[in-house]
């Protein structure tokens, strides 16, 4: 039984870096790819939600799905904030169809990160994110155990990929953990879509503003834990 299990984690392993290794190839070797992902990257870090709608509006019948992998692409490469594209999900599909759209698509990115800290293990992810940032999050695992995934997505100011990631360090099984996020995201979800979808001018750029405050929050709590993973010395 032990060998069945440490031949699926191996066989998961293999995949995920095999997944990873292909991604970063075609980003090196094909330009039209590397440019359209630098846009992405430039298009959610502006914290511009109008310049996100027109993008994704600009593909058309595609659209759901372009913004479905975007929501991923953020979830895996954190902090880009998720909450740019749920507005702008809301702001052309409706506040109710936005919702579903960005719950569905932020749960497949937090199933994403957990899978690769599960195959991969703390030191890569480590380098995704940040040894401090994790060390933070363990923190939250030791106090509250399971119930750390509900009340961390509760949570504006705590990074939801970084939680993610750090719940496939731990022993818990992938079920619960979907559970539980699902649960902890949908009261987010709900008000991010409802004010992209009802508000207009003063009143959604009042609103976005309090969310980018939230963003740069957890940013700057990311910057100096890395800061912190450099200047601290080997071994501590």
């Amino acid at each position: 039984m032990k060998s069945d299990t440490k031949k699926r984690k191996w066989i998961g392993r293999v995949v995920v870096i095999g997944l990873l290794a292909a991604a970063v190839l075609v980003y090196a070797l094909v330009p039209p790819v590397a440019a359209s992902i630098n846009q992405v990257f430039r298009l959610l870090s502006s914290m511009d939600v109008e310049a996100v709608v027109e993008y994704i509006r600009s593909f058309g019948a595609w659209a759901m799905a372009v913004s479905f992998l975007l929501m991923v692409l953020q979830s895996i490469v954190a902090p880009i904030p998720a909450f740019l594209i749920t507005l702008a999900n809301s702001v052309i599909f409706g506040w109710w169809q936005g919702a579903i759209l960005s719950w569905s698509s932020a749960m497949a990115g937090a199933a994403v990160c957990f899978y690769i800290s599960r195959s991969l293990g703390r030191d890569i992810v480590a380098k995704l994110t940040s040894k401090g940032a994790l060390k933070q999050i363990d923190v939250y695992f030791q106090r509250h155990g399971r119930n750390t995934i509900l009340i961390c997505r509760l949570l504006p100011f705590v990074s939801f990929d970084l939680v993610s990631y750090a719940a496939g360090l731990t022993g818990m099984s992938f079920l619960p953990f979907f559970i539980a996020t699902g649960i902890g995201q949908t009261p987010a979800t709900i008000v991010y879509s409802y004010a992209g979808g009802m508000l207009a001018g003063g009143a959604r750029l009042f609103f976005t503003g309090l969310l980018i405050l939230f963003a740069l929050s957890a940013l700057v709590f990311l910057i100096k834990s890395v800061y912190n993973d450099k200047t601290q010395p080997e071994g501590d």
